[in-house]
């Protein structure tokens, strides 16, 4: 604690004590413990309390004593509710000479006894016009004891000093609370997922319903979806509810290697099979026997080989390169692909009796842009995992972040989002991902189309309907849901808020 000056009175080192913390404290909640501190030691003050309205009730947030979980459910007041509730509805300090003879004092956390000599005095916490909490204290009141009266104005100008500090912790817990019932949900929801895959649009339950279909049996399997959709990541869901599961799973990408040597990564080569060859190697398909064969980007896969691969689908019979010995490998085929294998047979570049042949059962993964609030719920999901490999404790997505992520149209798809997650977490500060946190590219994104005509911007009024709708969710989300706290946040009556959600397409 700082000493005042030889010429300062102790109000005023009082105030530059307080001020001082509020300007450096980083911990908002410990921040306001540090005021109830300094108004105790420098103004005798006792059970310094500071509440955060939450909704339609105001919470216990610091306060001069640890209280335990008992004493925190006790201590919530409705807008109205006894004193604290009373300066929280009019905006107005109140001070009680002696709480023994005043009914309107509840001492809901029970910290005074009935025969304490005390006074008390609360007063609100405004930002921004708005009443956001209270801030109260006790004094004794026994002879000797410095008057209450003559630190009420003193109070009240600590409190507005407060008040920013207070404002950012009710921001920090209204986003806290959403994101914990959120989670609650999404962990609901993800309970049946197969494998790891993450999302809950009516898409992604047709697909995770295809996987269990399709598990249990030898049948091919050729996934498509646009690139970064997670199709590597449904092969391995539908090995992992195969009989299939314990053996190998051997991935093979028909895009990643060049042409001379694909068919050598299938089949394996015998020694001096081709320049460089010095020594046998066995091919992903014989690696698999057993297991599950995972063949990513088949549309890539050269005309030549597709023959041989096609022999290979019929029978599961294969030949080393540089070998006529024919062997046999008991594996089961899956594939993937992003292109459009329809449109590559009319141009002769992919067999039409080997797509009949992978085509058995497809899965079409949805591109992430027609997928709606599994953005969020993968974005969290990489959060959790990035924040713990990067040994950060980043837990949260601001609103307005999250607003960028949901409007953004995400052309490479999942793994653009992962990647948009890693680059927000490594740059993260605290516990939040904020707007800053993420990519230029998502920040200055190009104005909107018109989804009924790519290419064409969206009219004014319909650039205003998704404005306000984004504005409304925001709000929304910002008080969990309370649509009665959000339009009084927005200014709206309970009636023309009902009609703007039902309008918005939220009720």
């Amino acid at each position: 604690m700082t000493r005042p000056t030889p010429t300062e009175s102790p109000e005023i080192a009082l105030l530059r004590e307080v001020t001082t913390a509020v300007a450096r404290g980083r911990d908002v909640a410990k921040l306001l413990e540090d005021v109830i501190d300094i108004l105790e030691k420098r103004l005798g003050m006792l059970r310094g309390t500071v509440t955060l309205l939450e909704g339609d009730e105001l919470h216990i947030v610091a306060s001069a004593r640890i209280l335990n979980a008992e004493e925190r459910a006790l201590g919530r007041y409705r807008i109205g509710e006894g004193i604290t509730g009373l300066v929280a509805k009019t905006g107005r300090t109140v001070v009680v000479p002696d709480v023994r003879r005043d009914p309107r004092f509840l001492n809901r956390t029970r910290t005074r006894r009935n025969t304490d000599a005390v006074s008390f005095v609360c007063v609100p916490l405004v930002h921004h016009g708005q009443v956001v909490g209270t801030l109260s204290a006790d004094r004794d009141i026994r002879p000797g004891a410095r008057p209450l009266a003559g630190d009420v104005a003193l109070l009240e100008i600590v409190a507005n000093a407060a008040a920013e500090a207070a404002a950012a912790c009710r921001r920090q817990r209204a986003e806290r609370d959403a994101l914990e019932g959120e989670n609650r949900r999404l962990r609901a929801l993800l309970g049946d997922n197969p494998g790891n895959l993450v999302g809950n649009c009516p898409a992604m339950k047709q697909v995770y319903e295809q996987i269990r279909l399709v598990a249990p049996s030898d049948a091919t399997v050729l996934v498509r979806g646009p690139s970064g959709t997670g199709k590597e990541l449904v092969a391995r869901a539908i090995q992992s509810l195969s009989p299939r599961q314990d053996k190998p799973f051997i991935v093979l990408n028909c895009a990643a290697l060049p042409e001379a040597l694909v068919e050598s990564e299938l089949f394996g080569h015998e020694r001096g099979a081709f320049t460089d060859a010095r020594d046998r190697r066995i091919g992903r398909a014989e690696a698999a026997d057993g297991g599950t064969l995972f063949l990513d980007e088949i549309g890539d896969l050269p005309l030549p080989l597709q023959v041989k691969l096609l022999r290979f689908l019929q029978d599961r019979t294969f030949s080393r390169v540089g070998s006529s010995e024919e062997r046999r490998s008991d594996v089961r085929i899956l594939a993937a692909t992003s292109r459009n294998l329809e449109d590559m047979m009319s141009r002769g570049l992919f067999r039409e009796d080997l797509y009949y042949r992978i085509n058995i059962f497809p899965i079409a993964l949805p591109p992430l842009s027609t997928r709606g609030d599994d953005v969020l719920l993968l974005a969290r999901h990489f959060l959790a995992r990035l924040s713990a490999k990067y040994g950060k404790t980043v837990d949260r997505i601001s609103p307005p972040a999250a607003d960028i992520l949901l409007a953004h149209p995400w052309p490479g798809n999942v793994r653009e989002l992962e990647n948009c997650i890693e680059r927000a977490v490594l740059t993260a500060q605290d516990d939040c991902i904020h707007t800053y946190n993420l990519p230029p590219a998502l920040r200055d994104a190009a104005p909107a189309e018109d989804p009924a005509a790519p290419g064409a911007p969206l009219t004014l009024a319909a650039q205003l309907a998704a404005h306000e709708r984004q504005i409304l969710s925001s709000a929304l989300r910002r008080h969990n849901g309370n649509r009665s706290a959000a339009g009084r946040e927005l200014g709206v009556t309970p009636r023309m808020m009902t009609y703007r959600l039902a309008k918005a397409g939220l009720s």
